[in-house]
This record gives C-alpha cells, sequence and structure tokens, in this order.
C-alpha cells in the first residue's frame, strides 16, 4: 500500500510505498475523516497522528464519502457529488466508486498530518514551502493576518512576481488578485443608491395604485348614476290608456 501524506504546516507531500502489511494495517476498518496514530507504521512515525483524507483502490476508483462500505458500489451520481464531473447541465450518471471504510484492496491512501511527532521526517518536516498565493476575501485576508475591521485590507494582498516568458530581457511586475466581499465607501453609495431607487419604485407603485382605486371608485359611482337615472325615467312613464 502506498502512503500520500501531505503536510499543511510546510506545504509539502511524500509518497511512502509500504510493502509489510502488518504496518498498515492499523488503517483497517477505519474510515475517511478518522484519526489514526502511526506509532505502528515505524519508528520514525512516533508520536505522529494522521487523518485519513481519502484514497485509491487497485482498479483506480476513488473513495467516497458517506458510503460506509469496505467494497465498490454503483450511485447515481449528480451536479455537486464528489467523484463526479458533469458534462451537461442536469446530467446525471451511475458511477463506480469505492466505499469510505480502509480494506486491504486499497492502492493508495491519502493522509494528513494532524500532529507533529519528535522525529523529523525528510520531505514533509524539513522545508517550508512559500504560499504561491494568498487569500484573496476581505475577511480571510483580516483573519490571516490577525487584523481589525479598521486596517485597510489593500495593504495587505500577497503579491506575487511574475516574469514574461515570451521576452527574456523583459522587467518583472507583480501581480495580485482582485478582494473579494470589500466594502468601499463606493459600494456603499450604490447599495443606498439602490435602496433609494427600490424606495422611489414602491411609492409610484401606491401612487399609482391609489389613482387607478379613486378611478374606480369614480366610474362605479358614475354607472349607479346611471342606472338609478334609468330606473327613475322608467317609473316616471304612465301607462296610455286604450
Amino acid at each position: 500500500m502506498k502512503l500520500n501524506i501531505a503536510n499543511p504546516a510546510t506545504g509539502e507531500q511524500k509518497t511512502i510505498d509500504i510493502d509489510d502489511e502488518r504496518r498498515v494495517r492499523i488503517f483497517y476498518d477505519k474510515k475517511m475523516s478518522q484519526e489514526v496514530a502511526a506509532d505502528a507504521i515505524g519508528d520514525e512515525f512516533k508520536g505522529y497522528v494522521f487523518r485519513i483524507t481519502g484514497g485509491n483502490d487497485k482498479q483506480g476508483f476513488p473513495m467516497k464519502q458517506g458510503v460506509l462500505l469496505p467494497s465498490r458500489v454503483k450511485l447515481l451520481l449528480s451536479d455537486g457529488h464528489s467523484c463526479y464531473r458533469p458534462r451537461r447541465t442536469g446530467e446525471r450518471k451511475r458511477k463506480s466508486v469505492r466505499g469510505c471504510i480502509v480494506g486491504p484492496d486499497i492502492a493508495v491512501l491519502s493522509l494528513v498530518i494532524v500532529k507533529q511527532g519528535e522525529n523529523s521526517l525528510p520531505g514533509l518536516t524539513d522545508n517550508v514551502l512559500p504560499k504561491r498565493l494568498g487569500p484573496k476575501r476581505a475577511t480571510k485576508i483580516r483573519r490571516f493576518f490577525n487584523l481589525s475591521k479598521e486596517d485597510d485590507v489593500r495593504k495587505y494582498v500577497v503579491r506575487r512576481e511574475v516574469k514574461s516568458a515570451k521576452k527574456e530581457n523583459a522587467k518583472p511586475y507583480t501581480k495580485a488578485p482582485k478582494i473579494q466581499r470589500l466594502v468601499t465607501p463606493m459600494r456603499l453609495q450604490r447599495r443606498r443608491h439602490l435602496r433609494s431607487l427600490n424606495r422611489r419604485r414602491m411609492d409610484r407603485q401606491k401612487e399609482q395604485k391609489a389613482e387607478y382605486e379613486t378611478l374606480l371608485a369614480k366610474r362605479a359611482a358614475e354607472k349607479k348614476q346611471k342606472v338609478a337615472a334609468v330606473k327613475a325615467s322608467h317609473k316616471g312613464a304612465k301607462p296610455t290608456a286604450a
């Protein structure tokens, strides 16, 4: 079984091939998102705790969260389900997926380091890879840099240096993402403007409704007067003598 281990703290990832079945038996009958102590894998993993995030069986079928079986099943999947990418709008397809319980037929098991042990693992804990992209949403930038609401988020956007691949001697330039959900004075002004437009529309509709109801009442009164006049004329007419 291959163990694909990722370390979110450093950004590194490493695949380890273990032939001895007894060393990986600790993962059997465990479900996805369960945490497992890795002491039985080897002395170098003493004190480490891994979380199971997924895997593939020997035929390449992926494990799916929520399917509580240690075998393969066929499910009708649609847009929004894992292990399936629809090609057309509204498309559904019956696909074979592997259950979320680990068994001996798993070829590759994906793990994430939850707790780091005593020993350092080369390729996982010895080097910290810099993040290529920083957070994009305003609230996430505040959380990343521990900012308050008074701080200007635009000053803390992570910029990255880019060099043109077409021109050799081109001067490098920096790129930064457009901040999402950033509340600016322009955004507040636009919101006030839209709110005032809605208010005006509602007032205009109320006025039109009042005018229409007045017109209906006027027409009903005119019709009533007309009917009363016709009745009065019929009553006033005397029958002629034979």
